[in-house]
């Protein structure tokens, strides 16, 4: 199966320079904030990557749950940290990209207040329907919507999140108008579209690939610069004539901007280290991510795209959060 990369693998470790390689860091437990609950989608992922950090960093990695506000509380209390290296953590494109332009925004500039460490997984948003929808194609749906306005609901797991985004970037491209319905969860937008509550809807893979691969739901398209290994037969948005649809959601390491030099670059180092080892890729592409481990400075360019691109859709669309 071909498949381009669609992250790019770090090709050499940062070093050090010789004065910083001198430091003794570290010398004691590291802290891997998740600004969720345990058992989501991003908790998952910290809980792959930090036993293969502590083997390279030679301390305990321990992974800290600090929930709230959307991942808001747990991102700002890494951006607020000692500024000693001990102190990490992962969030998501809703943290860092989406919910400053939201509501009342963050309490800290993700370009600013946080370093970048790199891009742990991309998480693709297929764009799926009910296996009894009419629809074989998003031509098939965008021209029905188009023949009848405002007849048709797309879900999401609620305002400002990916999956409304996502289907707000559709929206924009095509000009259609399809009534939004807000739902709470991943699982209850899933029912919502297995039982034809809602005729369409953008939600992370992992969420929707039983259902897909049941049967139960059919996927239109992904919005993934090539196709899907899960899902070698949906064609991605660029080749349905659709490439301003680009949506993924993702989960991204970082720490304190205030970090010192030479620990910020061993933490990327191991994060890059262990995002390049056999066995992490292999159980990450399980959970349905496609690994990161990119440069700092490219994900860092990443972030700042995503802000602009999220920015530019919750403006035109007038979003607010729940």
């Amino acid at each position: 199966m071909q498949r381009r990369a669609l992250v790019a693998a770090a090709a050499a470790a940062l070093v050090a320079g010789p004065g910083q390689a001198q430091e003794a860091f570290p010398t004691r437990p590291l802290r891997f904030i998740v600004p969720f609950a345990p058992g989501g989608p991003t908790d998952i992922v910290a809980r792959i990557l930090a036993p293969r950090m502590a083997a390279i960093l030679g301390q305990p990695v321990v992974v800290e749950n600090r929930a709230g506000a959307g991942g808001v509380i747990g991102v700002d209390l890494v951006a607020k940290a000692s500024p000693d290296g001990y102190t990490f953590g992962i969030g998501s494109a809703g943290a860092l990209a989406i919910s400053p332009s939201l509501g009342r925004g963050t309490p800290y500039d993700p370009l600013t207040d946080l370093a970048p460490i790199t891009l742990g997984v991309l998480v693709p948003e297929p764009l799926v329907v009910p296996a009894a929808s009419p629809y074989r194609t998003v031509a098939d749906l965008i021209a029905d919507a188009r023949r009848r306005p405002r007849a048709l609901n797309f879900g999401s797991t609620g305002n400002g999140s990916m999956p409304h985004l996502a289907a707000a970037q559709l929206l924009a491209a095509t000009g259609v108008d399809i009534v939004h319905i807000p739902y709470n969860s991943g699982a209850q937008l899933a029912t919502a579209i297995l039982r034809n509550e809602v005729q369409l809807g953008f939600a992370d893979l992992p969420v929707l690939l039983p259902h897909i691969e049941s049967g139960a739901m059919r996927a239109l398209a992904v919005g993934t610069p090539e196709r899907l290994p899960w899902l070698p037969d949906v064609p991605t948005f660029i080749e349905a004539g659709l490439p301003e649809v680009d949506a993924s959601n993702w989960h991204g390491l970082f720490a304190s901007a205030r970090t010192p030099p030479g620990p910020l670059a061993l933490l990327r180092r191991a994060a890059i280290s262990a995002l390049q080892d056999g066995e992490v890729r292999e159980l990450l592409l399980r959970q349905g991510a496609i690994p990161g481990g990119n440069p700092p400075e490219e994900f860092g360019a990443f972030l700042a795209s995503e802000l602009r691109k999220w920015a530019a859709v919750i403006r035109r669309f007038q979003i607010t959060p729940d």
